[in-house]
């Protein structure tokens, strides 16, 4: 069992149908409320014609998250509470779904609508990808020409990424790299320099 909680690495979308009711689930990352309602709101205006965009959220990971849902003008608990627990069963974090319907002239029943939005919420996070969410950190890297391509490989090695190069005088890099790796990353840049790379944190 990995000890980084999962989030959704991009967003996905699905479609269901339910008798003559289209679902179409929609579902991707959201690091703060702020940013689940965004989602909401672009998925909103990509199907301004739909019923109903119900969703639900969960920001956050473990003891300590925050949760959202709406029924959409849907009747209380047959939408809004089956997607959260959907949500809630998926082991994700900081992730948004959204359940938009386009009805087809057909009621579906309270029992209906439960399992069409529970099943078009299962449907989107089967098909979402994840990722383990992983705290990082960006260091700002000054060293000689002469020592580019062995900083590149060390980076590299370290799981970083480098975001950004600047060369004047000397080269400055900017790298991202898992916070776990930061200090071993740091010391071999070092050794490789003998000691003469300038290694700061960025905030």
């Amino acid at each position: 069992m990995s000890k980084h909680p999962l989030i959704p690495a991009s967003s996905a979308r699905v479609e269901l149908r339910f008798v003559n009711s289209r679902f179409i689930g929609s579902a991707g990352p959201a690091t703060s409320v702020d940013e689940a309602k965004a989602f909401i709101a672009a998925t909103r205006a990509a199907m301004p014609d739909a019923s109903h965009h119900v969703y639900a959220y969960v920001i956050g990971h473990g003891a300590s998250t925050t949760e959202g849902m709406s029924d959409d003008g849907e009747p209380s608990g047959t939408a809004g509470r089956p997607t959260l627990a959907v949500v809630r069963g998926s082991g994700l974090g900081d992730v948004v779904v959204v359940v938009t319907r386009y009805f087809g002239g057909t009621l579906l029943g309270t029992g209906g609508l439960v399992q069409a939005y529970g099943d078009t919420a299962k449907a989107v996070l089967a098909v979402l990808p994840r990722e383990e969410k992983i705290a990082r950190c960006t260091l700002g890297v000054t060293l000689s020409y002469a020592a580019f391509e062995t900083a590149r490989r060390l980076v590299a090695a370290h799981d970083g990424v480098i975001a950004d190069e600047d060369f004047g005088a000397d080269v400055t890099l900017f790298v991202t790299i898992p916070l776990a790796q930061a200090a071993a990353l740091t010391l071999a840049l070092r050794e490789a320099t003998a000691g003469h790379a300038i290694i700061e944190p960025i905030t």
